[in-house]
C-alpha cells in the first residue's frame, strides 16, 4: 500500500504543477475580460450627476431619459430604469433603483469569486505539490542509503527532487499574487459603481422631494398645483468608476 502511495506522490507533483499553470491561464483570461468590461462601461459620474441634476432642475425629464439610454455605463442603465418611476414618487424610485443595482450586481462581480478563491488557495496547492515532491525525494534518499555504491548518484536525485518540489510553491505564489491584486482592484471598482448609483439616486430623489414640497406649499396657500419648472440644480460630487 505504501509503495502505491509513493508512486501516486511521484505523479502528484507534476499534476499539481500542471493544475496551477492551467489555473493561471484561466485567471489571466478572467482578468482581461474584467478589464474590458469595466473599461467599456467607464463613466464620469460627477459630470453625469451634474447633467442629470441640471436637466431635472429645468424640468427636462425627457432630456435625462434620452441621455441615459445612450450610455453603456452600469450607473446610467440603473438610473434610466428607475427614471420611468419618477412620477410615482421618491420611495418607488428608490426601490426600482435598488432593484436595478441588484440585478446588475451579478455582472459587476462576475469572476471575482474565482480570483478570490484562487488568490487564497493557490499557495496551498503549490505547497501540496512541494510536500509530494519532498516525499519522493526522501524515497530517493532511502534508496541511496540502501545502495552505497550508487550513493552519489542517489544524492543527486534527492537534491534534484527537492529543487523540483520547491518549484510548485513558487508557481503557487506566482499564480496567487496577480489574482489577489486584480480581485481587490475589481472589487473596488464594483464598490465605486454602487456608490455612484447611490449618489445619482440621491440627487434625483432630492429633486423629487423638492418638487413635492413646493406642490404641498402651493396647495396649502390655496394656489393652483404647479408644474415642473426651473430650480437650482442639486450638486452631485462623487468618484469616477
Amino acid at each position: 500500500m505504501m509503495d502505491k502511495l509513493l508512486d501516486i506522490a511521484g505523479v502528484g507533483g507534476t499534476v499539481v504543477l500542471i493544475l496551477l499553470l492551467s489555473l493561471s491561464v484561466i485567471s489571466i483570461g478572467v482578468i482581461i475580460e474584467r478589464v474590458i468590461f469595466f473599461r467599456k462601461r467607464r463613466v464620469d459620474a460627477v459630470a453625469l450627476g451634474r447633467d442629470v441634476a441640471k436637466k431635472l432642475a429645468a424640468g427636462d425629464l425627457d432630456g435625462v431619459t434620452k441621455q441615459l439610454v445612450t450610455m453603456p455605463a452600469i450607473e446610467a442603465q440603473a438610473l434610466h430604469e428607475a427614471m420611468a418611476w419618477y412620477d410615482a414618487g421618491p420611495e418607488a424610485f428608490d426601490e426600482i433603483l435598488k432593484k436595478g443595482l441588484t440585478e446588475r450586481r451579478k455582472d459587476l462581480e462576475s469572476g471575482l469569486v474565482f480570483l478570490g478563491t484562487l488568490g487564497n488557495n493557490a499557495p496551498f496547492v503549490g505547497l501540496f505539490g512541494t510536500v509530494l515532491g519532498i516525499i519522493v525525494a526522501f524515497r530517493e534518499l532511502s534508496s541511496a542509503a540502501a545502495n552505497v555504491a550508487g550513493g552519489s548518484g542517489g544524492m543527486n536525485n534527492v537534491m534534484s527532487g527537492i529543487a523540483e518540489a520547491l518549484v510548485s510553491t513558487a508557481v503557487g505564489i506566482l499564480v496567487a499574487v496577480p489574482a489577489v491584486i486584480f480581485f481587490n482592484v475589481f472589487q473596488k471598482k464594483t464598490v465605486v459603481v454602487e456608490d455612484n448609483i447611490g449618489a445619482l439616486g440621491n440627487a434625483v430623489t432630492a429633486q423629487m422631494k423638492r418638487e413635492r414640497a413646493l406642490i404641498e406649499t402651493s396647495a396649502a396657500n390655496g394656489s393652483a398645483q404647479i408644474s415642473r419648472q426651473s430650480y437650482p440644480a442639486i450638486s452631485v460630487e462623487h468618484g469616477e468608476a
